[in-house]
């Protein structure tokens, strides 16, 4: 089991991590910093440049999740991890790589007011790194408003604990009591195993009058998405489609969906690649169903919405919006295209 102690700059996670360890039996202490050291160290100069935070860095994000299972598998327990997220992606896709190793993860935010967080910084003390305190602080004050816009989200997936006037040991007693009695439960995370090869997934576009498609947003892995997934061992993947609609929406498809394309998907280690379908499901009012019929499950998805092509370029990850912009180019033209990594081919 994994402990992340979630909170702006300066709410005490640290400290509390560390008194918090010496009450729950078996637990182990890992700081997610450490990994953003060790990558000032491996990187390049230029590729650090590109970020201007290592949580902004892919490398970083599949290594603490690497990491952290590595731990536990060595040493079993507790994992008690402090580190500020504040990105909800972020959170999707460290969150969702425990999910699918089968790690449950009890998510807890430390939420003084803010007035006592400031006076917090304004006293904060760097003695490992000379000459760094107003950096620091600077960098910490500038993580107020960040903390405060994604309050919102993190509040509604955390257990909160307001340790604004209280210290790090009462509050560790707090996060332990709640441990226990289940107050602080696991995250409702769906968990889909790793591929172990590559796999066949099939999706299903469905448009409104307007001809926007309908995008969803998963709650374990980071970008908008397709309605659909994996396709079963002996399933067809025409008929893998509706099922995963019908599962993810509550949508019951009248008819097998016509195929749009077909892309390749290469492997890019450690993501093993394989087909990546796309069916035409057609407009839901052909369907009977209005955009007001749709049900989300809310372990797995957190939202849906119809977008434009325009709309679903920010939105999508580039590999799946460039899938999708074929299959509305062979959607208008009533054919199937073959490509390979997004490219049509053939």
């Amino acid at each position: 089991m994994i402990v992340w102690i979630n909170g702006a700059f300066g709410a005490g996670k640290t400290s509390t991590a560390r008194e918090l360890v010496e009450l729950v039996p078996g637990s182990t202490l890992f700081d997610p910093e450490l990994i953003g050291a060790g990558m000032r160290c491996l990187l390049p100069a230029k590729r650090l440049a590109e970020a201007d935070d290592f949580q902004d860095l892919p490398i970083w994000r599949r290594l603490v999740v690497d990491t952290a299972a590595g731990l536990l598998a060595e040493l079993g327990g507790v994992l008690v991890v402090p580190m500020t997220l504040l990105r909800q992606e972020y959170r999707d896709e460290i969150f969702g790589g425990f999910a699918a190793r089968r790690i449950p993860v009890r998510h807890v935010l430390l939420s003084p007011e803010e007035t006592i967080l400031r006076q917090r910084i304004a006293t904060r003390e760097e003695p490992d790194v000379p000459d760094a305190e107003q950096r620091v602080r600077q960098w910490a004050y500038d993580h107020i408003e960040p903390y405060r816009q994604a309050l919102g989200w993190i509040a509604a997936d955390a257990h909160v604990v307001d340790n604004g006037r209280i210290g790090p040991v009462e509050t560790a007693r707090r996060i332990a009591d709640a441990l226990n009695s289940g107050e602080a439960g696991a995250c409702a995370i769906v968990q889909t195993p790793e591929p172990t090869a590559e796999t066949l997934a099939a999706g299903v576009l469905l448009f409104d009058e307007e001809d926007r498609v309908l995008l969803v947003d998963p709650t374990y892995k980071p970008g908008w998405e397709f309605p659909g997934g994996v396709v079963e061992p002996g399933e067809a993947p025409a008929r893998a489609g509706m099922r995963e609609v019908a599962e993810e929406l509550g949508i019951t498809l009248g008819e097998v969906p016509r195929l749009l394309v077909v892309d390749w998907e290469p492997p890019q280690p450690p993501r093993f690649g394989g087909l990546r379908l796309l069916f035409d499901g057609g407009r839901l009012r052909l369907h009977g169903v209005g955009a007001q019929r749709v049900r989300l499950p809310g372990a797995e998805l957190r939202g849906w919405r119809f977008a434009d092509e325009r709309q679903a370029a920010k939105l999508l990850p580039p590999a799946r919006y460039e899938r999708l912009r074929w299959a509305l180019r062979a959607r208008g033209l009533g054919t199937v295209l073959n490509l390979e990594a997004g490219v049509p081919v053939g």
